[in-house]
């Protein structure tokens, strides 16, 4: 049966990557990569290519040089290998969450929450990696990506899945009055724990999750979505 998704709800900050610089270290063991960092009384700054994030200050653990940090083996294959290209040359956020709203065939909103859920999950950094092994912009775990067919470390491949994801994640919802909600819940703490606590778990990490991701979401008028 063909699911109806229907997602109400709340500008979204696109940044382009770049590749030079230096990384902030946090609290939770991110490296978020910048090109500057400007400390702003309690707040930090951070430069990367078009675009700013703005951190608390004190989540700052320290900083690094961009070639302290292991780098991945230069590619060996052709020029023109997809992996290699996505691997060197990623496109924007904005430009990945529109193609992969394109390729499922789903309207604006859709494509300004996979934005979102991007921001949320890795700040738009493509070569994120938490400390529980989560890979990329959209934070797909390595069993996840397998059963997506991804490689999450190809920024394209990561968005891709990512997006499927959570769009199977709001069909599995459909109907309920909470469903961005729980289809928030369940990408950031695991569908196993929605059904647990039969809603929301009780985690502050997802609900300041989810407010992240709704903070930064324009769903423009109410529509459908059918997957």
């Amino acid at each position: 049966m063909r699911g109806r998704v229907h997602i109400i709800g709340l500008a979204v900050f696109a940044s382009v990557q770049a590749w030079a610089g230096e990384y902030v270290v946090l609290d939770n063991g991110f490296r978020l990569h910048a090109d500057r960092h400007e400390l702003s009384g309690a707040k930090l700054r951070i430069y990367d290519g078009g675009g700013i994030t703005e951190i608390p200050a004190s989540r700052v653990t320290g900083y690094e040089p961009e070639e302290a940090v292991a780098a991945a083996p230069a590619a060996t294959s052709s020029p023109r290998d997809p992996q290699a290209e996505g691997l060197s040359h990623p496109e924007t956020p904005a430009e990945l969450a529109h193609e992969a709203a394109e390729k499922l065939a789903l309207p604006a909103s859709f494509e300004s929450l996979v934005r979102s859920v991007m921001k949320a999950e890795s700040a738009f950094n493509p070569a994120a990696v938490s400390p529980k092994g989560a890979i990329g912009l959209m934070q797909l775990m390595p069993g996840t990506a397998k059963e997506l067919n991804v490689n999450p470390r190809v920024p394209r491949e990561n968005t891709d899945g990512g997006a499927r994801y959570l769009r199977d994640l709001l069909a599995k919802y459909e109907g309920k009055p909470d469903q961005v909600l729980l289809a928030l819940a369940a990408y950031n703490a695991g569908p196993e724990a929605v059904e647990k606590y039969h809603g929301v778990p009780p985690f502050r990490e997802t609900h300041d999750y989810i407010l992240r991701v709704l903070r930064n979401w324009d769903p423009g008028p109410q529509s459908a979505i059918n997957p």
